[in-house]
């Protein structure tokens, strides 16, 4: 079985500030957008309470 049968290939657009973030602590930690989107996608399947602060969230500035 290939890595690929069971999966689905999707295309988002994200902020592009929030992508340039996400890939330097990427390398630093060795994780990855899919590990994210796969797991973002069973917490909110999941979890009530991770489902409702995603739900909730509407501030996405970092502030450094």
């Amino acid at each position: 079985m290939s890595k690929s049968e069971g999966m689905t290939l999707t295309s988002v657009k994200v902020k592009s500030n929030l992508f340039e973030d996400f890939k330097i602590e990427c390398v630093k930690r060795k994780f990855s957008f899919q590990k994210l989107s796969d797991r973002a996608i069973f917490l909110y399947l999941t979890d009530e309470d991770f489902r409702k602060k995603n739900n909730n969230q509407t501030n996405l500035d970092i502030n450094k």
